[in-house]
């Protein structure tokens, strides 16, 4: 299947390290962050998921858990794990997903079909395109994707900012500019007509050009 924006999040059954999950009852009715590996003990990942884990309250402060992924058993992630709290100063304290049969990994349209069914012998590189997060509404609807290269870290500071900002969107009929961080400017989304901007801001906005019509972050 091909995953796209606005689609609903696969559903799935796996073991993690924090015991076997549904995923839709895992993720209730708040938001997910879900972000994925393509081997145990690689380099790059172990910073990330290190940072994470320090990152963890943020995420928690915006009703949104976060949860990883590595193509690799959950014993394997035990022992990885440790190592990770070793050097990066932060234990994992989200789950982590087992993949060894690459289920969710083909679920999520991150391997190919015919990619095969188990983890053993394959290489970092055979799964490199296993390097994605997505970020997951109360609606378990897909509302955006990253992927990244293996020799490039992630910037979650940059995925907590897009977590505002799907999460302000959702809410208020307006979209977010380039760079913006919370308690900047908005932009009011073309779909609202001036009339009802005037009922929705009535203190009115500033419009360099019609379809540029930039008001405070709403409240909530």
């Amino acid at each position: 299947m091909s995953l796209r924006i606005g689609s609903e999040a696969p559903n799935f059954t796996a073991e993690t390290t924090q015991g076997s999950i549904s995923f839709h009852d895992w993720i209730g009715s708040g938001w997910a962050i879900l972000f994925s590996h393509p081997k145990d003990f690689t380099p790059v990942c172990t910073t990330e998921l290190g940072y994470m884990a320090g990152l963890k309250p943020q995420f928690e402060q915006r009703n949104c858990k976060i949860i990883g992924l590595s193509i690799d058993p959950v014993g394997n992630h035990e022992a990885w794990s440790k190592d990770i709290e070793e050097t990066q100063g932060h234990a994992v304290n989200y789950p982590l997903i087992g993949d060894p049969q690459l289920q969710v990994a083909k679920l999520y349209d991150m391997l190919p079909a015919g990619a095969g069914d188990t983890s053993e012998g394959r290489t970092a590189a055979d799964n490199a395109t296993v390097r994605s997060v997505f970020v997951i509404g109360p609606d378990k609807k897909v509302k955006a994707m990253l992927t990244y290269p293996m020799s490039t870290g992630r910037n979650f500071d940059e995925v907590l900012r897009l977590l505002d900002s799907c999460q302000l969107t959702a809410k208020h009929q307006v979209a977010t500019p380039v760079n913006w961080k919370q308690g900047e400017d908005v932009i009011i989304v073309p779909a609202v007509s001036d009339e009802d901007a005037k009922k929705k801001f009535p203190d009115g906005w500033n419009a360099p050009k019609p379809y540029l019509r930039i008001v405070p972050e709403p409240g909530d």
